[in-house]
């Protein structure tokens, strides 16, 4: 069974050794570096089926195909406050776009309580769940397209 990508375990295993302050800086950092879904992806109002349910920040996630078949994933994150969902979609985009997909449908969503840590609430931590099943969710239906006959 495939591992999820290095890069992503890597920040995976920088917040699990942070402590509760140490952690929020880093969020921050990550959240500051998030980038808006370009135009030439998609436009408000937004398309319902790439939005986020249960997500508090109101946000959507994108799959751009790339010429190597991996993915370049692009995030919405309409609450200004949703800094989480930007550190988190950032999180996901700089680890995840353009790695194997076979390692892309391998990340665990449950992730998140490693990142955010266990005092999460119920509320957003479904909303970051989501998120994440959203990326592995569209890794793993062009790995179903690969496969099934054209």
């Amino acid at each position: 069974m495939a591992q999820p990508p290095k890069a992503f375990q890597q920040v995976i295993d920088d917040f699990a050794f942070a402590d509760r302050q140490e952690r929020i800086e880093m969020l921050i950092e990550y959240a500051d570096r998030f980038q808006e879904v370009p135009e030439r992806i998609a436009t408000r109002p937004f398309p319902e089926e790439h939005h986020v349910q249960k997500c508090e920040s109101d946000a959507y996630v994108w799959a751009e195909d790339l010429p190597d078949g991996t993915l370049k994933f692009h995030f919405a994150v309409e609450n200004p406050q949703g800094l989480s969902a930007k550190a988190w979609a950032v999180i996901l985009d700089e680890t995840l776009s353009g790695q194997p997909l076979e390692e892309v449908a391998a990340v665990p969503c449950d992730s998140v309580f490693t990142v955010f840590g266990k005092e999460v609430s119920m509320g957003k931590g479904m909303g970051l769940m989501g998120i994440a099943d959203m990326v592995t969710a569209f890794a793993r239906q062009r790995l179903a397209a690969r496969k099934s006959p054209a």
